[in-house]
């Protein structure tokens, strides 16, 4: 007997909808900004993990392509993937290049450089992106703020799809940097929590 299918089971259409709207106009990369706020405020607020178990929209995404499409060779992921120190390794490293690409931005805001019209691809390699650019009532900072997050996204998007392929649907997810920083909120907020119980 086939389960129901819930809302929150089509939030992979979210996610493929965000990529495809990004090379329509690249302004559409502020929504990815939902992917960051509501992990946080779910952990912090619940604390526990239910925007991955549920909600993730991009970890769906790899379950279907992954799974009901056979792209994925479904093996075990190698031990050191997902290992302590490779996830809060890859964690400290992403959120490295989340903020020089705020400082990127604070840079175009200030006027101290120009708009940069291309996507970073893997953190490397710098891709045009100019056609996706349709000018803004905001300052250039806003915009390149959008390029910057959506070169966040489209490449850690690149990189579960190819973790998809090598090993398991939804291998993406165990060294996903939200899912793990979520997962030490959790922790410390019942820790907390537990403490103030004992108390």
């Amino acid at each position: 007997m086939k389960t129901k299918k819930k809302w929150y089971d089509y939030l992979w259409l979210f996610s493929l909808t965000y990529l495809i709207l990004g090379f329509v106009n690249i302004m559409f990369a502020w929504l990815g900004m939902i992917c960051f706020i509501v992990p946080l405020v779910i952990s912090i607020g619940l604390g526990n993990k239910a925007y991955c178990n549920k909600f993730c929209g991009r970890g769906q995404l790899f379950s279907m392509l992954g799974g009901h499409f056979g792209l994925s060779r479904k093996k075990d992921m190698p031990k050191w993937m997902k290992s302590k120190f490779f996830r809060y390794g890859f964690l400290i490293f992403f959120f490295t290049m989340f903020f020089i690409m705020l400082w990127n931005t604070y840079l175009v805001f200030a006027g101290e450089r120009p708009l940069g019209q291309a996507i970073k691809l893997l953190w490397t390699f710098k891709v045009p992106w100019h056609w996706a650019y349709h000018g803004t009532l905001f300052s250039d900072g806003v915009a390149q703020f959008a390029f910057g997050f959506y070169s966040i996204m489209l490449t850690s998007t690149i990189l579960g799809f190819f973790t998809m392929i090598l090993f398991k649907p939804r291998s993406w997810c165990v060294y996903c940097p939200m899912g793990t920083m979520t997962q030490l909120i959790c922790r410390a907020r019942n820790v907390t929590k537990s403490q103030t119980i004992t108390e």
